[in-house]
């Protein structure tokens, strides 16, 4: 009967020390894991925002375009503003904005086409185009 006591206690004797410290080392691996991935979703967040900003003063700029006339300066071909000038945009002008204007080949030249560009910077310079087709 003494047997079977003895036999009973090393089978019931729990996690040692060693088996704990590995566990928590795990634990700790995932976690820091985990927790890596936050800063860069936070990161693909904010330039998701950015991207959106820019798609919106792009899309801007071509609803002005549509409400004017044929002949105005404002459609004539070639960039505008003139050059490598920009038009600043937004609270602290981090956007720059330009467009093109191209009148097409006959018998298309009833047909102008508007290219605008909206850049900025965050993690490297970053742009988006946005292209329509205005007819006379």
């Amino acid at each position: 009967m003494a047997h079977d006591t003895v036999t009973t206690r090393h089978a019931e004797r729990g996690a040692s020390l060693i088996e704990l410290m590995i566990a928590l080392i795990v634990l700790s691996l995932g976690i820091l894991a985990v927790a890596q991935l936050f800063p860069a979703g936070a990161r693909a967040q904010v330039s998701d925002r950015m991207m959106t900003a820019g798609t919106y003063y792009a899309q801007e700029k071509i609803e002005e375009m549509n409400r004017l006339a044929w002949s105005d300066p404002a459609l004539t071909n070639g960039r505008h503003p003139a050059g490598t000038a920009t038009e600043a945009l937004g609270a602290t002008g981090k956007w720059q904005r330009f467009y093109v204007i191209s009148t097409l080949p006959a018998p298309l030249d009833n047909l102008k086409k508007v290219t605008v560009t909206v850049a900025w910077t965050f993690m490297g310079v970053r742009s988006v185009q946005s292209t329509t087709y205005l007819r006379r």
